[in-house]
């Protein structure tokens, strides 16, 4: 891994005399992000943004700014970034490897493994409809005064959709946080367990976490909500499910060199990891996989702006189920956003092209410049 620094200009690591080809080749990367970097921060205040590339069989990651603006610490390769939603992608693993190991099937109703929903609503919503956000009009989040899985247990007993399943996608935490839920019961372990033995150890995703450890809390970026205001995300009902990683961009890079067969891992864990990109459902502009949204490659800036939408966020909007699923493919391009209110993160990647993008930033600003940034970087690369 080739790191740069970078607080007031671009700084160029410092490389192995031998390593000349690739002192020139970060030379070049460098430059393109700092062009598109530097200006993104100015313009929406953003105190630290740590950047990662997979580029030419190399992975790249460079660092702005700074981790808080009371101490003025920089961002470096320790620093550890709220991810939000990009937090689905791992549960939507977990998921994947759970079927693959036999353990549930994706297909069947969410009841056949919780008990306590049978005879509700989701006897007829599969687990697949769960990861897709197509299981009939859940909330995007848990409802006010619900505080435990009781609660919540008591409330999905009620709920009634607002749509047939499959017919209509719903952006939604308690839609994944309740995939989650099933996940970590298959498993028979806590969820935290779960994460840690199934994906973050495998994959030596050492600096990433659920719970901040004590000895990491210097290392954990000071968020920022748009207006500037500090903040960092309290814990909820399923929030380790759908937005509670904190990582570094050294770490969630290997996730995504990992969804593009670029490590030697475990044969079960890739097929699970891989069957994460089969694509179930048509959703305007993008298909939406099994929480990662895909679009076919080459894909044009209007598309992804489109399916990175707020309508897309916000609003109910038709799907097409495709029969069968779209099978896991190389010529996608493959994203997803995340965001709490002090944090801003946006992964995509080609698996056929071995190039892939991970930023994260500590303020919160709108999506469609993440998109924007991430997409002029590749292209440039």
């Amino acid at each position: 891994m080739v790191r740069c620094a970078v607080i007031a200009v671009l700084c160029l690591a410092v490389l192995p005399a031998d390593s000349q080809a690739i002192a020139e080749e970060n030379s070049g990367i460098g430059a393109v992000v700092a062009r598109t970097i530097e200006p993104l921060m100015k313009r929406y205040g953003i105190p630290g943004i740590a950047v990662g590339i997979v580029a030419n069989g190399q992975s790249h990651v460079y660092d702005y700014g700074v981790a808080s603006t009371v101490t003025k610490a920089p961002v470096n390769g320790a620093t550890l970034f709220e991810i939000g939603s990009v937090t689905k992608t791992f549960t939507a693993t977990l998921a994947s490897y759970a079927q693959v190991t036999g353990k549930l099937s994706l297909p069947a109703p969410a009841s056949t493994y919780l008990p306590t929903l049978r005879g509700s609503g989701f006897d007829r919503v599969s687990l697949v409809n769960l990861g897709t956000y197509t299981a009939g009009g859940l909330p995007l989040q848990v409802p006010g005064g619900i505080s435990d899985q009781r609660q919540l247990m008591t409330y999905l007993r009620r709920w009634k959709a607002l749509y047939a399943a499959g017919t209509q996608r719903t952006y939604s935490n308690v839609s994944i946080g309740l995939l989650g839920t099933i996940v970590a019961k298959s498993e028979g372990v806590p969820f935290g367990h779960a994460m840690q033995r199934t994906l973050l150890a495998p994959l030596r995703m050492d600096h990433t976490y659920l719970d901040v450890p004590s000895v990491e809390e210097g290392n954990y970026a000071q968020g920022y909500t748009s207006a500037g205001k500090p903040i960092r995300m309290a814990p909820g009902v399923l929030g380790p499910e759908t937005f509670g990683i904190r990582t570094t961009a050294a770490d969630l890079l290997r996730f995504v060199e990992a969804n593009m067969l670029m490590l030697h891992i475990d044969p079960l864990l890739q097929r699970a990891i891989t069957q994460t990109h089969t694509g179930y459902y048509r959703a305007g502009a993008m298909t939406q996989d099994l929480i990662w949204e895909q679009y076919r490659y080459p894909v044009d800036l209007e598309r992804l702006l489109e399916g990175n939408s707020i309508r897309m966020l916000y609003e109910s909007n038709p799907v097409v189920a495709l029969h069968p699923p779209l099978a896991p493919r190389d010529d996608v391009w493959l994203n997803k956003t995340g965001s709490t209110n002090g944090f801003a993160s946006y992964v995509a990647f080609v698996p056929g092209r071995h190039v892939g993008i991970v930023l994260l930033a500590n303020k919160s600003y709108p999506i469609a410049a993440r998109v924007k940034a991430a997409y002029d970087l590749l292209r440039q690369i």
